[in-house]
């Protein structure tokens, strides 16, 4: 009797999907949990503050060295930080069906820290060329310098392609999801990661904004390739505490995207069979409203049947899994619209803040890439109200145990989306006035007379928006892909923002020629005083309107996918 308890407790401690360091079952007592994601977020601090020490300044270092026009440069980092965004599909696909995500950080982090070093190289030959060449200040970088500088700049985005969902999917892969306790630990986990990384991007924004503009470029990309170097460390630290996913072990399930492809394959070859005389039911893992929702997606139901040349049916799980990421494809175009206004605050509003009065105290002026850490200030702020206002206030009214749903807390962030873009157009067009009034208008290098200050509510509304709309897409794509895919699913969270980078940049090159041409005034006029950014923040409110009202139809339709059973 004694035997079996003892057996008991020890399958209760058991992950049942796990395994340790030594490919030995995962035990709840020496492994996972907050013990081994407090690793995973110190590498996800250190992995941010270099990737923004590079981004948040980017604009001035493409305007100011390599001497861009501000609509090209905002081009080229839009273009960069979409690519960047988008690559961790490609990422978290190697990972998901290849690699692991523990190896794909590995790899992807020697990659990271690889670009780092160039950029650092190309930059301290910038430096190099410009002091040869002081007395010509029309003179550029070579063309050598700048292929160097491209080639290392993208080639951190590969590197962050692989180490941006791998980490985060190996942070809540640490938290057991039949363990009740484990799975609202994992619900927190996201809110206090995104807590952590908004320091670490704080800091970095201060620190290397500050370093970049008054010492020089080579130390202010240096020091993003040192704090990379460290995350690698605590990364590999953490390596005896961490669970490690072996994945479904099943049959035929090693390779998720090979089943779920075969079922779309087998669907559309059973097309013209019917499924009224095959004796399949509704889906296995759709629950509520699902019951009444005949015909919608039925048609990769088909795959479970034989058809002809007796070919081998497709599992029901197999076709759930398929439904449930057809599912995420109308919610994930919404969220790519709503989320195009995040694109400019590493852009147009650092600037804007370049014309005003930078100065916070006598003789202290601040660099205008600086106010991103407001950004980081108000998710430090907003994560523990959240937590501990927000949510235990939705509890009581919702009398549902994680307050609001996933869908809910992503709409409220649309919501505060479309308001600071109304609010960003009210600030731009009250510096125009300020610059009309004051003669300033064809004088772009003199200080326009208006506090900075005036551009800090947009940046708060930003780490607010963060809060709701990015973790919250962020938990919802993790939370509703089959558990193989779920690097996957993060990724298609990161994806929508790279994508809507892709469509700003698209924006901006298409309204600069259609305003600018014919010797009209472009919205983008490389002189703000006579540019009309406002305009552009009105459109992008109006989208992101547009794009809240067709995610609040799509999501009144969505069913929620339960945690994976056969």
């Amino acid at each position: 009797m004694k035997k079996s308890e003892e057996e008991f407790t020890l399958l209760e401690d058991h992950v049942s999907d796990s395994v340790d360091h030594r490919g030995l079952p995962a035990r709840k007592s020496s492994t996972g949990g907050w013990r081994s994601a407090w690793f995973i977020i110190g590498v996800e601090v250190g992995e941010r503050f270099a990737y923004f020490g590079i981004a948040c300044n980017l604009i001035t270092y493409l305007t100011g060295p390599l001497g861009q026009s501000t609509a090209t440069a905002a081009v080229n980092v839009n273009t960069w930080s979409g690519t960047a965004s988008i690559l961790p599909i490609l990422g978290a696909s190697v990972a998901d069906a290849y690699l692991g995500r523990y190896r794909t950080i590995l790899v992807a982090s020697l990659i990271y820290i690889l670009g780092l070093g160039l950029l650092t190289l190309s930059a301290s030959f910038i430096i190099i060329g410009l002091a040869e060449q002081s007395n010509d200040v029309s003179a550029k970088p070579s063309y050598w310098v700048n292929i160097l500088f491209f080639c290392s700049l993208y080639l951190v985005a590969i590197g962050q392609g692989g180490h941006k969902p791998c980490v985060q999917a190996f942070g809540a892969d640490q938290f057991d999801s039949e363990d009740p306790k484990e799975v609202i630990s994992r619900g927190s986990f996201f809110n206090w990661w995104f807590l952590s990384l908004s320091a670490g991007i704080s800091l970095s924004i201060i620190v290397v904004a500050y370093v970049q503009d008054s010492v020089n470029w080579a130390f202010g990309f240096g020091i993003p390739c040192l704090f990379m170097v460290m995350a690698l460390v605590i990364f590999l630290l953490g390596r005896k505490s961490y669970r490690y996913p072996k994945g479904n072990r099943e049959e035929n399930s090693s390779n998720a995207f090979a089943r779920i492809g075969r079922v779309f394959v087998t669907a559309f070859k059973n097309r013209k069979l019917s499924l009224e005389h095959s004796g399949l039911g509704q889906g296995l893992l759709e629950d509520g409203p699902s019951e009444t929702r005949n015909g919608r997606l039925d048609f990769l139901a088909k795959a479970m049947i034989s058809g002809e040349e007796d070919r081998e049916p497709c599992s029901g799980r197999d076709v759930e899994d398929a439904k449930a990421l057809v599912r995420l494809i109308p919610i994930w175009i919404t969220t790519v619209v709503s989320t195009i206004p995040y694109a400019q605050f590493m852009t147009f509003f650092t600037k804007q803040g370049v014309t005003v009065d930078r100065q916070i105290l006598p003789g202290l002026e601040i660099p205008p890439a600086s106010l991103l850490s407001f950004i980081g200030v108000s998710i430090l702020v907003s994560v523990p109200i959240y937590e501990h206002v927000f949510l235990p206030l939705a509890r009581m009214i919702t009398k549902k145990p994680f307050g609001i749903t996933m869908l809910q807390r992503i709409g409220v962030g649309m919501v505060l989306s479309s308001f600071n873009m109304v609010l960003a157009a009210l600030v731009e067009a009250k510096r125009l006035e300020i610059a009309k009034e004051h003669g300033l208008l064809d004088k772009p290098d003199v200080t326009v007379p208006m506090s900075i200050w005036w551009f800090v509510p947009q940046y708060l509304l930003l780490g607010m928006i963060d809060v709701f709309s990015l973790v919250g897409t962020q938990e919802f794509f993790y939370d509703q892909v089959p558990t193989e895919l779920r690097s996957i699913g993060l990724a298609l969270s990161l994806s929508a923002m790279g994508l809507s980078s892709f469509l700003s940049g698209l924006l901006i090159t298409v309204i600069e020629w259609a305003t600018g041409r014919d010797g009209g005034e472009s919205w983008f006029n490389t002189n703000l005083n006579r540019a009309h950014v406002d305009y552009f923040y009105c459109m992008l409110a109006a989208f992101t309107a547009f794009a809240f009202f067709a995610f609040l139809f799509i999501s009144k339709l969505y069913v929620y996918r339960r945690v994976d059973q056969v």
